[in-house]
């Protein structure tokens, strides 16, 4: 345990750190531990090598906070954790960060962040931390003090194709807080990631969006399952913006054709339609040093009724020859049944066995591929 109580880092707080200048944010940065993060014995290493790593999604039903994932993630030898929100964090003050940033970094882990929607005018953007802005620089802070060399943000999800004005409004929002705080991100040495999340955005508008923002200071943080929602392959996600990629959430897949369009559901890696050794072929050469997070998330079916007129109204501009490789990728799958909790087991121990289950499976069929840098 840290030894001060856990307060929360509200938008009062973290306007008491914004007048940081860009010097202070630099300076802040190496004396933060960035230079003793493990990413650089991590980069390091055989270009093509891809360092394996927790996404902390994965483990959900424990309700571990930061100090337990870091000791899981050992557990399991391997290079990097992904904390996909600063709730996993129980304070944001900076002395309990450097905390969390040793243990990791005793353990060889390089920390990467997620802050969250920046999105104000979606669905899923939560005022706690501030507005947007306040958000972007609260999470360059942040990754500053753990060594983290990316934060990841995200609009929201695929209801937020269908508000008013479409995706549009959504990316030219957060285009707009991110051009915001580029410069106090590159005296950081910051990257920002951003995800495609729950189907907001598809492979073509997040590199739009990257790419207007600037590729110097924000790229792709990957979510290859993701991309199912809105149908594409997520192999072929992969190839349009590999070089692009600075993070990652990767979990397999099995889609097949309903009567109203396709239905998918996540599996363990292995398990699936992905051709895992491309995968990390790919990954490792087009982004030589990104780590391979694996977020499982199984038992979870979702629906892309691609047939009803209702689901093309949130992509409106999308054309019919550009989802083939999608309608190729369903008439390879197969229907697969969500497991339940045997008579006498409760959900929370039944979630807790399957999601450990899923994710040991998940990483020693990578490593049978090629990722992963500790034997």
């Amino acid at each position: 345990m840290h030894g001060f109580p856990p307060r929360p880092f509200g938008k009062d707080a973290v306007m008491q750190e914004l007048p940081l200048s860009r010097r202070s944010f630099l300076s802040a940065t190496f004396a933060a531990g960035v230079a003793f993060s493990p990413v650089a014995s991590l980069m390091a290493q055989e270009p093509r090598r891809v360092p394996l790593g927790l996404d902390a999604h994965s483990m959900r039903a424990w309700k571990w906070k930061a100090p337990q994932l870091i000791d899981f993630a050992a557990e399991c030898r391997l290079d990097a954790v992904s904390f996909n929100s600063l709730a996993f964090f129980e304070s944001l003050e900076e002395e309990y960060l450097r905390q969390i940033r040793d243990r990791a970094a005793s353990h060889g882990l390089n920390i990467y962040l997620s802050a969250g929607s920046i999105c104000e005018n979606g669905t899923s953007f939560s005022p706690k931390y501030g507005s947007a802005r306040e958000l972007a620089l609260l999470g360059i802070r942040t990754a500053s003090i753990l060594g983290s060399p990316v934060v990841n943000v995200r609009i929201g999800k695929l209801a937020d194709r269908y508000l008013e004005g479409g995706i549009r409004p959504r990316m030219e929002a957060c285009i707009g807080v991110l051009k915001s705080v580029r410069s106090q991100a590159l005296d950081a040495g910051i990257k920002f990631g951003f995800e495609n999340h729950a189907g907001d955005l598809r492979s073509v508008e997040v590199l739009e969006l990257i790419e207007e923002v600037g590729t110097d200071v924000c790229g792709v943080m990957l979510d290859p399952g993701n991309s199912l929602w809105t149908m594409e392959d997520p192999m072929q996600q992969l190839r349009m913006l590999g070089k692009h990629v600075v993070c990652t959430s990767v979990r397999d897949y099995m889609v097949w054709e309903t009567p109203d369009g396709a239905a998918f559901q996540w599996t363990a890696v292995g398990e699936g339609l992905m051709d895992v050794a491309e995968f990390v072929r790919i990954l490792g050469e087009s982004a030589p040093g990104v780590p391979l997070f694996v977020e499982s998330i199984s038992n979870a079916p979702q629906s892309v009724p691609f047939l009803t007129p209702e689901y093309w109204k949130g992509f409106p501009d999308m054309r019919a020859s550009e989802i083939v490789d999608f309608l190729k990728l369903c008439r390879r799958g197969r229907a697969i049944e969500v497991e339940t909790p045997p008579e006498g087991v409760d959900k929370t121990t039944f979630d807790r066995a399957s999601q450990r289950r899923e994710f040991l499976k998940s990483i020693e069929n990578l490593r049978k591929h090629g990722a992963g840098l500790k034997a």
